[in-house]
């Protein structure tokens, strides 16, 4: 059975059936929403309102929907499991910013190739090829504009966005401010450099780091422009508990799949957790 998005005045024009499977639970019907006017985006959630213990969809949950798709976004939102929804971003040929991890087409789409060469137009071409090994039916789609994303999400959920290409943070940074979204969307970079422009752009500022760099990291020298440290669940205790002393407000772990790896950096003081499986970790919270 094919099923309808309930977020109110929006079509979505590829649909999913989420089905029974030990790593997902049935996804929870949304409160209605109307439509956010442009300009009039007062009361949403913003960083500031998240619990003590956040959880991310990252993706949208990539172990539970097909990737950076807009029907994956949308069961997750829908669901509710996740606090915070996670994308990623990738500048076009003609500086249109898509939601792509890669930076080519081969891994996700039914095409081939590097997404920097596209335009806008060659994009709406372009189909998401769900993984055979995910539960439920997934038809193929569009994968969404950053644009698109930012206006069907932008205002219901706190967003979490990774600017791939450094060359496209002016741009973004203009489509978050645009919106009035920017007490309420995390822009993510490994850079130090992209770290801080996105803080004098006036943006939240979301630093990740692997498990081989935080063993020479200093974050503690980070507390004046980072909002939010994403470490590596993978990382050694010393470096996680220098990463959670060092003053920065939030310190979350990625990518976290399993209940075992969410309790241990809980216990190690991390306060979110990124997950590919978000309903799974979070039906087995306790």
């Amino acid at each position: 059975m094919v099923t309808r998005s309930l977020l109110t005045g929006i079509a979505i024009l590829t649909l999913s059936v989420p089905a029974a499977a030990p790593t997902t639970a049935p996804a929870m019907a949304p409160t209605a929403e109307p439509p956010l006017p442009s300009g009039r985006r007062g009361g949403f959630p913003t960083a500031d309102s998240l619990p003590s213990i956040t959880y991310v969809a990252h993706r949208g949950g990539a172990l539970e929907v097909p990737e950076n798709s807009l029907s994956g976004l949308t069961a997750a939102y829908e669901r509710a499991a996740a606090q915070v929804l996670d994308f990623d971003t990738r500048m076009l040929r003609d500086g249109t910013l898509v939601v792509m991890h890669d930076a080519t087409l081969d891994r996700t789409t039914y095409s081939t190739g590097p997404v920097k060469s596209l335009t806008a137009a060659q994009w709406r071409s372009i189909r998401l090829r769900p993984g055979p090994q995910l539960p439920g039916l997934w038809l193929p789609e569009t994968p969404p504009t950053v644009g698109e994303a930012l206006d069907l999400f932008g205002g219901r959920k706190v967003l979490m966005v990774e600017a791939k290409d450094p060359d496209s943070l002016p741009r973004l940074s203009a489509m978050i401010h645009e919106r009035g979204l920017t007490r309420s969307v995390f822009v993510n970079t490994n850079r130090l450099r992209v770290a801080r422009q996105a803080h004098r752009m006036g943006l939240l500022t979301q630093l990740w780091r692997s498990a081989r760099q935080l063993r020479e990291d200093r974050p503690r020298a980070w507390r004046g422009f980072v909002d939010l440290l994403d470490v590596d669940y993978q990382a050694r205790k010393k470096d996680l508990r220098r990463a959670v002393t060092s003053g920065i407000r939030r310190v979350w772990a990625h990518t976290v799949n399993t209940p075992e790896a969410r309790d241990r950096m809980l216990r190690l003081g991390c306060g979110g957790i990124i997950s590919d499986a978000p309903t799974l970790l979070t039906r087995t919270a306790r």
